[in-house]
């Protein structure tokens, strides 16, 4: 909710919409597919994913989620969930009961356009996955991802420089692109032999930015982070 200014009122329903929260141990289910949950779950930190399981075992995983992130808001008028999150780190997660959420939608217009920016931010990335996914080279793919990630987590303060946490093992990040775990290194070492980026002890450095947002022809517009009337 940091791309507009909320009033006192506002910052104060916020704050009572998530009534309850809790915290996750690594890959357990913050919601399983074919749930029917009465609640949306808000990251208050660490990292998590949207995830499909295909018949033979395999997984993609569709979306990664920081800190402050609406995971599942779309479970309020979608109802049955077509897909999981799992906790990729230890996470800490806030609930908002749907009962409340359909209060604020029918007496606030203003925080219900917000929530509505929620989901269509989280539409404009999946765009821009499906574009990685289907035109990019796996090295582009992986600096736009690296480029998006270290975007979203500076709007909310958990970057360090150009340095950020990332505690995905390989076979998630494979996982997210994609790919095996092999075709993973084969595309990750030509971005650590030419100085564009490290990922050492789960921290991932982005050693020369302009070079990196180059290759993954990486345009923050999709993200929508600044701050106007909405």
């Amino acid at each position: 909710m940091n791309r507009d200014s909320l009033s006192d009122e506002e910052q104060a329903t916020l704050r009572r919409l998530v009534s309850r929260d809790r915290l996750f141990d690594v890959d357990e289910d913050i919601v399983s597919e074919g749930a029917r949950p009465q609640y949306s779950a808000v990251l208050l930190d660490g990292f998590a994913a949207r995830y499909k399981y295909m018949a033979d075992g395999t997984r993609q995983i569709t979306a990664l989620h920081v800190a402050g992130d609406f995971m599942d808001l779309h479970a309020f008028l979608l109802k049955t969930m077509d897909h999981g999150i799992i906790a990729l780190s230890p996470c800490h997660v806030g609930f908002a009961e749907h009962g409340a959420l359909k209060e604020v939608t029918e007496t606030q217009p203003h925080l219900t356009r917000l929530l509505w920016l929620d989901t269509l931010i989280d539409g404009a990335i999946h765009r821009e996955w499906i574009v990685a996914m289907g035109r990019r080279s796996k090295r582009a793919h992986l600096a736009h991802l690296v480029c998006e990630l270290f975007y979203r987590l500076q709007a909310v303060r958990k970057t360090v420089d150009f340095s950020f946490h990332f505690p995905l093992t390989q076979m998630e990040l494979a996982d997210v692109l994609g790919i095996s775990v092999v075709h993973l290194n084969k595309t990750l070492q030509p971005l650590r032999h030419d100085g564009l980026l490290s990922w050492v002890n789960h921290t991932i450095t982005i050693h020369d930015w302009p070079r990196l947002t180059a290759l993954a022809q990486f345009d923050p517009t999709y993200l929508s982070c600044t701050v106007e009337p909405r």
